[in-house]
C-alpha cells in the first residue's frame, strides 16, 4: 500500500518567531489534515505534526504516523512545498 501525500495549502508566517509556516496535507484522496507546522528549531528547520495542548500544559500530537517512513514522507512533502511557496499558495 502506498500513501499519496499532497500539500493543499501552506501559509508562511512573517516575523522572527520559531514557527515559519502552517500547512494542510491531503492523504490518499481521503482526508485533509490541518495543522502541520514548519518550525525553525535549534538544529534547523523541521516539520511539527498537528498537536493540541493537554490539561497538564504539554502538547500532544494528534496525528501519529504509523512508521518513520511515513513521518519522513510527510516531512519531505511539507518542506518541499515550504521551499517553493509564494504568496500563500504552493506552486
Amino acid at each position: 500500500k502506498t500513501l499519496d501525500i499532497e500539500v493543499v495549502d501552506i501559509r508562511k508566517v512573517t516575523g522572527d518567531g520559531k514557527i515559519k509556516a502552517f500547512a494542510d496535507v491531503k492523504l490518499s484522496e481521503a482526508y485533509v489534515v490541518k495543522g502541520f507546522k514548519v518550525v525553525n528549531g535549534p538544529t534547523g528547520i523541521f516539520v511539527g505534526m498537528p498537536s493540541k495542548p493537554g490539561k497538564n500544559g504539554q502538547w500532544y500530537e494528534t496525528l501519529i504516523p504509523s512508521s518513520d517512513t511515513v513521518r519522513e514522507a510527510l516531512q519531505h512533502k511539507v518542506l518541499e512545498a515550504y521551499g517553493r511557496e509564494t504568496d500563500g499558495v504552493a506552486s
